[in-house]
């Protein structure tokens, strides 16, 4: 087993430094840079800056020397001294930019896939035990129905209800006293209470797709011979499918848990908006249209090193429930 994760831990090494140049890379890619962009919305709201004073601007930013020399003295500060460069378009750290957010939008993406597996694999079992029953006709409706509507969509309709029908806002992450307010016992739990509506709009989806691989899966071990053989030798029916089914059913979901993590981040961008969600999804899409590369490529190397984690998580699960994952 511990050869095993040292293998993991270095390819999970090698893949964020790739992700580190392909980020870099990805960001240079669009014409122009940061004071581009700039001028062009100066322009836009009537005011104009000389060609001078914007090379003037890219010198102060760095934009001026080639990209693989930006890429090496981003990279060298965040190695040696854990410094992500300067945000062009806050003027501040990135570090500080992000800070609480990145931690916010970790919370809610654990809270997410904790909700997943918690609702998830029970219903996926159950409606594959209890095959073209009610149960199974009543999760197949839910898991398409959850895979068709839109997370932006589900969010816009449950801030309807709640603010038509209660009267209260279901936006942001903390009520109105707690939002610059100093981390506490009231915030945490205040914090808590703002969790459930993100999590269940960002878990809906996940939990229907998880719902049909959790059934897939167990549907096709449950008609393997081994499973005959450990029932007629009168082994209890609940008995042989925990033992042995569930476990290797869960494989395939336990590896899908690696990917959940980054998608909660990128691809809860508009969910962030409309909910006034104050995670990195937002500055994410808002950097990568002023080309704010350093605060881009932070976030975009964090999603990625998130990848990586959750790859490790869901390798370590694997080799716990199965054995034979450790031999590869």
């Amino acid at each position: 087993m511990l050869g095993y994760l040292i293998r993991r831990v270095a390819y999970g090494l090698l893949t964020i430094f790739a992700v580190s140049i392909l980020s870099f890379i990805i960001i240079q890619l669009p014409p122009g840079d940061y004071v581009t962009s700039y001028v062009a919305a100066l322009e836009a709201q009537g005011d104009r800056i000389s060609a001078d004073e914007a090379q003037a601007l890219r010198q102060q930013f760095g934009l001026g020397q080639p990209a693989y020399v930006q890429y090496g003295k981003w990279i060298w500060q965040i190695i040696s001294k854990g410094n992500f460069g300067l945000s062009f378009q806050y003027r501040v750290p990135v570090t500080e930019v992000i800070g609480e957010r990145l931690l916010l939008t970790v919370i809610l993406a654990l809270g997410t896939v904790l909700f997943i597996w918690i609702v998830a694999i029970p219903i996926g079992i159950l409606s594959a035990v209890r095959q073209y029953s009610i149960l199974d006709y009543f999760a197949t409706t839910v898991g398409f129905t959850g895979l068709a509507v839109p997370d932006f969509l589900l969010a816009l309709v449950l801030m309807y209800f709640a603010w038509d029908m209660f009267d209260f806002s279901i936006g942001g992450l903390f009520s109105a006293e707690y939002v610059t307010a100093p981390w506490s016992t009231g915030r945490v739990l205040d914090l808590a209470q703002h969790l459930i509506i993100p999590i269940i709009v960002l878990g809906t989806s996940g939990t229907a797709s998880l719902i049909r691989i959790t059934r897939a899966n167990l549907l096709d071990e449950l008609r393997k011979p081994y499973v005959i053989t450990a029932r007629a030798k009168g082994l209890s029916e609940w008995q042989l499918i925990l033992k042995y089914p569930v476990r290797l059913a869960l494989n395939p979901v336990i590896s899908l848990t690696a990917y959940i993590l980054p998608f909660l981040v990128s691809g809860s961008v508009i969910v962030s908006v409309v909910l006034s969600l104050p995670t990195v999804g937002p500055v994410l899409l808002r950097s990568l249209l002023s080309q704010d590369m350093f605060l881009a490529g932070a976030i975009i190397l964090l999603v990625g090193t998130m990848t990586v984690i959750g790859t490790l998580i869901s390798d370590i699960l694997l080799g716990i429930i199965d054995p034979r994952v450790r031999l590869r």
